[in-house]
């Protein structure tokens, strides 16, 4: 093989390996380092070591005792029913177990080790649709592991919903990506594959249009959950963030600048220009995926902000309250 990754130290009996690489992913650094030996020497090698870096820390982390695993601490037997008994409780600290602080660090950098290399090779047409799938399924997996964790402190769900939650985040924890949560993935990709395609035309911004567009390539479940949640506010207000790429404060401003001047309908460069081209959020390139991520984060972290603040606006992303009607249907 092209890449050199370190051979995986033994591992003491009752802690587990972590997912670090699967074939396929090998498979396509070797090809991509491969590539860049014979263009690029010096970038192939900042590859490599990126990836070594990767395998060690997934080492690291393959000592940590298993999720799952029974350990006596201070005295009592912290076993896995009291592991799920005490993630279920809305104010639980179990998500701060060493394993999964160190998992979900783990994912964000191998996140960003393939943005690295989706950056790197952006001119090559045969490595976009792995990479970008790749990323794509790191991005899910974030995503969907925090809106686990905020259901589990939610009164909306089940006691028996979250045991079987608490389950599959477990497994994410203790394998490092494989889990049953993957089954959200095909959703979110559908509905970013829907809004890459119809990206925001503003107009009247109403987002009629452009809610019209990505409806019509999504399935029947987001037309359901359209139909259940479309009246709520924060849904409402969710969506646009999503749909406009703006924050609902940019939002509001350039829907009142509309209104002062007697506009009626705008394009990209009038909204940036109503904004001073200081937009809350950054631009989301359909040729980058890793300002998906960016998008998400910088909306989580304003719904966030807007709850502990108590200030107008939504409380969770689109994605979130998306995954949180599903889940109220399993």
């Amino acid at each position: 093989m092209v890449l050199s990754i370190p051979t995986m130290p033994a591992i003491p009996q009752k802690t587990s390996a972590l997912i670090v690489l699967k074939e396929h992913e090998i498979r396509l650094i070797d090809e991509i380092a491969a590539y860049l030996d014979t263009k690029f020497p010096e970038e192939s090698d900042l590859v490599r070591k990126r990836f070594q870096c990767l395998q060690q820390m997934g080492d690291a982390i393959s000592h940590y005792p298993l999720v799952r695993e029974t350990q006596i601490m201070q005295g009592k037997q912290q076993g896995e029913e009291r592991l799920i008994a005490s993630l279920c409780e809305p104010a639980s600290a179990s998500p701060l177990l060493p394993r999964v602080v160190a998992v979900r660090s783990f994912l964000v950098a191998k996140f960003h080790a393939f943005s690295l290399v989706s950056m790197l090779v952006q001119d090559i047409h045969e490595f976009h649709t792995p990479l970008h799938r790749i990323i794509f399924t790191l991005i899910c997996t974030l995503i969907v592991e925090e809106v686990y964790i905020s259901c589990l402190g939610d009164p909306l769900f089940s006691h028996d919903t979250k045991i079987r939650l608490a389950n599959d985040l477990i497994s994410l924890w203790d394998s490092g990506q494989d889990s049953p949560i993957i089954h959200h993935f095909p959703a979110l990709e559908s509905l970013w594959i829907a809004r890459d395609t119809a990206p925001p035309s503003f107009g009247t911004m109403d987002g009629t249009s452009e809610l019209f567009r990505i409806s019509m390539d999504l399935g029947q479940d987001w037309q359901e959950f359209l139909v259940a949640k479309i009246n709520h506010n924060e849904t409402r207000w969710a969506l646009e963030e999503f749909l406009f790429g703006l924050s609902y404060e940019d939002i509001l401003n350039v829907r009142s600048q509309l209104a002062r001047f007697g506009i009626s309908a705008v394009g990209y460069d009038e909204v940036r220009s109503f904004l001073e081209n200081q937009p809350a959020y950054g631009m989301i390139s359909s040729t980058n995926p890793r300002t998906i991520y960016d998008f998400y984060v910088n909306r989580r972290d304003a719904a966030q902000f807007r709850k502990q603040s108590a200030a107008p606006g939504p409380q969770q992303t689109l994605e979130a309250i998306y995954l949180k009607y599903r889940l109220t249907l399993e």
